[in-house]
């Protein structure tokens, strides 16, 4: 097994270790994970019915009322961060959101635990903004003490170098909400709807780096190289056309 392998495996045994009986005891529903394929399975029976809101955010994706209680939407390792983890909607959308918090962490500035949060409540989250999108377990916000709601330039040219060459890496399948016309540095969230082929393509690269001690998150990436600059740039301008 390789270093990540154990890094990923440690890190998903801390995490049921600290939630004790509550996660290896499920009553009538299915515990949703992911499938051979990365997607995920919805959970069924009273559990489901419980969380579901019927009601979409402004990506597409179900709002749920409640994390890690039958829905779509479990608390996660983030595996090398020493982080506890984050409540993200399982399966590709966990795979994509989880490597963005890596590469941060890495690329960017070391976290320390409670300063990711991702689900919220739907009656927490702000209507008419992105950070809806939290309570369908789609957005996480990184250090939202840090980078203030509305205001811009808590990025020096480096750490937004990184960004720009994050959203590039995943083909544009996550929005930073620095570029939002309200901004909210601290906000990155899915930008495909549900059934976007473009996200399936991009977990599934992902994953595949997962076995790669030279790929992914963790590894070294040169943000200055004149093609991952073009590739970043071309999704910049592609993304504020689209001002949200």
């Amino acid at each position: 097994m390789t270093r990540r392998g154990l890094l990923r495996r440690a890190a998903g045994v801390t995490i049921a270790a600290a939630a004790g009986p509550a996660l290896l005891s499920v009553p009538t529903y299915a515990v949703p994970g992911p499938t051979g394929n990365g997607k995920t399975e919805e959970a069924s029976g009273d559990g489901r019915s419980g969380v579901a809101t019927g009601t979409a955010g402004p990506n597409g994706w179900e709002l749920e009322k409640a994390a890690d209680a039958g829905g779509a939407v479990w608390t996660r390792p983030v595996p090398g961060t020493g982080l506890a983890g984050v409540a993200v909607r399982m399966g590709d959308v966990e795979t994509v959101l989880v490597h963005v918090i890596r590469r941060f962490h890495y690329e960017i500035d070391q976290m320390k635990p409670g300063e990711v949060i991702g689900w919220r409540k739907p009656g927490e989250v702000r209507k008419g903004l992105a950070e809806v999108n939290q309570a369908s377990g789609t957005a996480v916000q990184i250090r939202p003490g840090h980078y203030p709601h509305g205001a811009r330039g808590g990025f020096h040219a480096v750490q937004t170098a990184v960004v720009r060459d994050v959203l590039a890496e995943l083909e544009g399948v996550v929005r930073w909400g620095g570029d939002d016309s309200t901004p909210d540095e601290s906000l990155f969230y899915l930008d495909a709807p549900p059934g976007d082929d473009r996200l399936t393509r991009v977990a599934a690269r992902l994953r595949g780096w997962q076995e790669d001690p030279a790929r992914g998150a963790g590894t070294h990436v040169d943000v200055q190289d004149p093609r991952r600059r073009q590739a970043a740039q071309e999704l910049h301008t592609r993304q504020t056309k689209r001002s949200r």
